[in-house]
């Protein structure tokens, strides 16, 4: 099969984003840190039923989530911590805490698993929305690979920020030396670094979609693409408001 054929798109698409797309996919199929290849697959398949799950628009809509009990719309694969993580980063990310991350964990889903599987689920919400603004089925996820997890973990870890741990800004060392572009760093760029793969995966993607991370202090128009960088930052900034991005 080939992934991401965009012949007959109703606008033209640059190779890049294409290729962004399929290399993403062929990286969803194996294994990762902390999930296999099927349970990774998985995870991506639930950043999709969440769109639709009963029990989720019944929590959206409540005074607290935790308030409303039942079962996800779910498919097989995952344990149902991991599923509910995953729904919740879909549909209700706004009102994640602590105490919520800090129960996943005592039900057993490591901080480790956790930042891998918001790693795949917003790498696929993106393509996954890339596809629905252009009004086109959605992909169709990859056929898992076999293999063993890494359970890779970075040497160099700091828990001054957010809810789980991240490589500090001067942390970047030994497998992680080149992490931040540009020698550059940010919260939002660090947010994925317990699972420093979660963080290459995005940028890839974010170099095809959006700007990289050293584009981003050029602030004149790029050839390659049909707006510049303030318009990029207007347009980003009301969908973050639409979706109610606390960041």
């Amino acid at each position: 099969m080939t992934f991401f054929d965009y012949d007959q798109a109703p606008v033209p698409i640059r190779p890049d984003i294409a290729e962004a797309h399929r290399d993403y996919w062929r990286k969803l199929a194996r294994p990762g840190s902390w999930w296999t290849g099927a349970e990774r697959v998985a995870i991506a398949a639930e950043s999709r039923n969440a769109t639709t799950c009963r029990l989720c628009m019944a929590r959206k809509q409540a005074l607290s989530p935790e308030s409303v009990t039942g079962e996800h719309d779910c498919g097989d694969g995952l344990p149902a911590t991991a599923v509910d993580a995953a729904h919740r980063v879909v549909t209700d990310q706004g009102r994640i805490t602590r105490r919520y991350v800090e129960n996943s964990v005592a039900a057993g889903l490591t901080k480790e698993a956790y930042v891998e599987l918001v790693g795949v689920v917003v790498a696929t919400m993106s393509i996954d929305e890339f596809h629905r603004a252009l009004g086109m089925e959605l992909e169709p996820l990859p056929t898992p690979e076999p293999g063993e997890i890494s359970r890779y973990r970075p040497a160099v870890l700091s828990e001054d920020i957010g809810f789980v741990p991240t490589i500090p800004a001067d942390g970047a060392v030994g497998n992680e030396e080149g992490l931040w572009p540009g020698g550059r760093t940010a919260n939002v760029l660090r947010a994925l670094t317990l699972v420093p793969d979660a963080l290459r995966d995005w940028l890839d993607l974010a170099r095809a979609q959006y700007l990289s991370v050293e584009g981003m202090a050029n602030m004149g128009q790029d050839e390659a693409r049909s707006i510049d960088r303030m318009q990029m930052e207007l347009i980003a900034a009301r969908v973050s408001a639409v979706n109610e991005c606390f960041y």
